[in-house]
């Protein structure tokens, strides 16, 4: 019996077709048609086995579909213990219309919405975890933005709290912030308005620093002294900038009780000072919200956008203060005696001679958020590694240039890693320990070549080790504390690498048990600082000598912290931000061996904790970490010489 072929392919071309025997065909038409067909489906309600309410709209839709393209709905249906029934699945806060948009989107890959519902379908995309579906609506309403609606733009994305759209979103601002000025949603904006008194022969410091200045004014001002941010808006307030460069209350000054002019716009007016049955304390003023809807934001954040010296001592700021968006309006004036009858006029068109001075731009944020992250100096720039966010634990690996104020990408790290610190011996780079966001203590390290931009294995520790130090000492690494296999308590072990060998062993044991440590090398010595005895934040100070093979107890800390960044500068240890057990921390001391005591030094403009902290010429860098609301993608630097923690760097205009 034979079996004849009735179409018109030869033998010879099933021979093409069936290589070693096997049938190989592949329908091009296939997908498209079976997607079709299972969206018909949908739509008739066949064969559905989910019910989505939108809003009192009912939607029906299969779960395996959904699942596969919503993580959101993958996580609910996984755990609906009723698998063979019908899914309800209730959303009271998400557009009917977008919703469906998404649904097609499920079952087509094509995404089609009016230009007026892609908000709302980027608000359902998030919600719903479609990641791929929010970026490409986030770039779509970006395209779309001027200078008329990135203010209501910024505020919806601020909402949604997608950092990456706000960053590009603040880099516009930076460069059309006198044009969007001028628009109606910036007039609307809360304002505050600012007189500052300034001694005889003294200045105003620069752009950026100034911002810096009145951002820890604010901080003082509702923290310290109870006010609260809406009532510092409601009318002029009279600062005074002394000689030693501090800004303080305006009444401190004796002769507080003139008028000066006002216009249609902005008015300056040097205030009265407040009698004490007048101030407004609020025993809970930390956590005091305006009844002005703009004044709510999902983050409290401390923040500088963008800001124009509008003439020689007019200022003009776009900022973000304890989470509200406003506007900062600040003159300086040199003092009370000698000022004229009425104060410059800021025009509402703010088309003052620009200085061709240098000005101060934020500087550029990382391109992932990142705590819990690895930081080293290597070649005069900041790299930095790995970390976690809200999503996932990274194994990008970032580097800054502060010469070019940008960071690009090198070869990421072979595991992704979180909770653990960088170090450079001999050229390279070396990780070891901390968590991949699945398992809480790793055994595995890394090596990184910066001539072969590649990251090679190092052989693994003698115990697994989250939230432990690590540190460079005489041309050997060390690794110390850290956390036990439960996370619960730190431990006291310290292990030594030796590179020659490739080897690891132990040496001399903390005195106390520590995680979430600072550790750095000074004067040929190690110290490890501060971190966790279980979860009580510790203040204690450890010195390792290397001769000996011995720890001893230097001075505490003023503050006890664990999770915060150290760095090593003219001589001292600075240790920066960290968690108190209570709240993501903002302040630095530094630590003098010479003297074996710490000193209080200035405050970053952020809280951060687990971040990382570097010194790089000559200046101290702090960059990453959580500020108890958000994971940071920003960075900030100290200068020694005016004591002063800032997010700006200087640029020049044409």
């Amino acid at each position: 019996m034979s079996l004849s072929c009735a179409s018109n392919t030869s033998s010879s071309d099933f021979d093409k077709m069936i290589p070693n025997g096997y049938l190989i065909f592949e329908d091009e038409n296939f997908i498209e048609s079976s997607v079709a067909k299972l969206n018909a489906l949908r739509k008739s309600g066949q064969f559905c086995d989910v019910k989505l309410q939108v809003c009192g709209h009912e939607m029906l839709a299969h779960r395996a579909v959904l699942a596969c393209c919503s993580p959101f709905l993958f996580e609910i249906f996984n755990g609906d213990n009723d698998s063979h029934g019908v899914s309800h699945v209730k959303f009271e806060d998400l557009n009917p219309e977008a919703v469906e948009v998404l649904l097609n989107y499920a079952y087509t890959a094509q995404l089609k919405a009016d230009k007026d519902l892609v908000r709302d379908v980027y608000s359902a995309a998030k919600k719903l975890k479609m990641d791929r579906v929010k970026q490409v609506c986030g770039d779509y309403l970006l395209s779309k933005m001027d200078s008329q609606s990135c203010i209501c733009y910024r505020n919806f994305v601020s909402c949604m709290g997608d950092w990456r759209l706000l960053n590009k979103i603040d880099s516009y601002i930076q460069e059309h912030l006198l044009q969007i000025s001028e628009q109606e949603d910036f007039l609307k904006l809360p304002r505050l308005k600012l007189e500052v008194m300034l001694e005889d022969n003294v200045c105003l410091p620069s752009n950026g620093k100034l911002y810096t200045k009145v951002i820890n004014w604010v901080q003082r001002s509702i923290w310290e002294n109870g006010d609260r941010l809406e009532d510092l808006m409601q009318e002029v307030q009279t600062l005074y900038y002394s000689a030693d460069h501090k800004l303080l209350d305006g009444n401190l000054l004796d002769e507080q009780t003139e008028v000066f002019g006002c216009d249609d716009h902005i008015q300056f007016v040097q205030k009265k000072p407040l009698r004490e049955n007048d101030k407004h304390i609020s025993s809970s003023s930390s956590g005091s919200h305006s009844p002005n809807a703009v004044m709510h934001s999902p983050k409290r954040e401390w923040k500088i956008i963008a800001s124009e010296k509008t003439s020689s001592n007019t200022y003009l700021c776009l900022a973000v203060l304890k989470g509200v968006l406003c506007v900062i309006f600040l003159h300086g004036r040199n003092s009370p005696q000698s000022s004229p009858s009425s104060t410059p006029r800021l025009l509402k068109s703010l088309s003052f001679e620009m200085q061709p001075d240098p000005v101060e731009k934020a500087m550029s944020p990382m391109q992932y958020a990142r705590a819990g992250l690895g930081t080293a100096e290597l070649n005069g720039k900041l790299v930095a590694a790995g970390g976690y966010n809200r999503e996932e634990c990274l194994r990008t690996v970032e580097c800054y240039d502060p010469q070019e104020d940008c960071w690009t990408f090198i070869a990421p790290m072979r595991t992704p890693r979180a909770r653990f610190q960088m170090a450079v011996l001999m050229g390279q780079l070396y990780v070891a320990g901390g968590s991949n966001g699945q398992s809480d203590d790793l055994s595995c390290g890394e090596m990184y070549d910066p001539n072969a931009d590649d990251w090679t294995p190092v052989p693994e520790l003698r115990t697994n080790r989250c939230n432990a130090g690590v540190c460079a000492l005489k041309g050997k690494l060390y690794i110390v504390g850290g956390s036990d296999p439960y996370g619960q308590k730190g431990l006291k072990n310290c292990d030594v690498f030796e590179p020659v060998s490739r080897s690891w062993s132990s040496c001399a044991s903390l005195n106390i048990r520590r995680h979430q440590s600072a550790v750095c090398e000074l004067g040929g010595y190690l110290y490890i600082i501060g971190g966790a005895e279980s979860w009580n934040c510790l203040n204690s100070v450890e010195r390792y000598n290397p001769e000996n093979n011995t720890w001893t107890l230097v001075a505490p800390m003023n503050v006890a912290r664990r999770g915060a960044g150290v760095a090593v500068f003219d001589g001292k240890m600075f240790v920066v931000g960290g968690f108190d057990g209570t709240h993501a921390l903002c302040c630095v001391e530094a630590y003098d061996p010479t003297k074996n005591e710490w000193k209080m030094m200035a405050s970053m403009t952020s809280p951060r904790s687990n971040a990382g902290v570097i010194a790089l010429g000559n200046s101290v860098y702090a960059v990453g970490g959580f500020d108890g609301n958000e994971f940071l993608n920003s960075i900030e630097v100290y200068n020694p010489a005016s004591n002063e923690w800032s997010p700006f760097t200087k640029i020049f205009k044409l």
